[in-house]
């Protein structure tokens, strides 16, 4: 059993999300990886899995027609009922985008790009 039934990667990058996908999948740690290039559609995913399945969410600030923020308003609005883990994974550096991110209760941790299994591996 791995400790999550699925991991979520938000971010309208693919290259991003196909080096991210590959390091976690080598982790072992998740039924399925999954990456979404659009929030909305990594929302719909959300809704399909059952809640008691635990989900991580590796989400990204700087995405078009939804960003980072819009999706963690729409997720609270949506998934009160769910435990998932989110962590913001960005490229920003600015400490405003850090203490925003954090004042989310959904959200456990803020990570710099790149993913390494070392950023990883403290987040599990």
């Amino acid at each position: 059993m791995y400790p999550y039934f699925a991991i979520i990667l938000v971010d309208d990058d693919p290259i991003n999300n196909l080096i991210n996908r590959r390091l976690i999948s080598k982790l072992n740690i998740a039924d399925s990886v999954e990456d979404y290039l659009q929030a909305e559609q990594a929302l719909q995913r959300i809704q399909e899995i059952d809640v008691s399945k635990p989900v991580l969410i590796l989400l990204d600030i700087n995405m078009p027609v939804t960003n980072g923020w819009d999706f963690l308003n729409l997720y609270q609005e949506n998934f009160k009922e769910r435990q998932d883990k989110i962590v913001m994974l960005s490229s920003s550096i600015d400490y405003k985008d850090r203490n925003k991110a954090l004042s989310y209760n959904e959200v456990q941790a803020f990570l710099e790009k790149p993913l390494t299994p070392e950023k990883m591996k403290s987040i599990l």
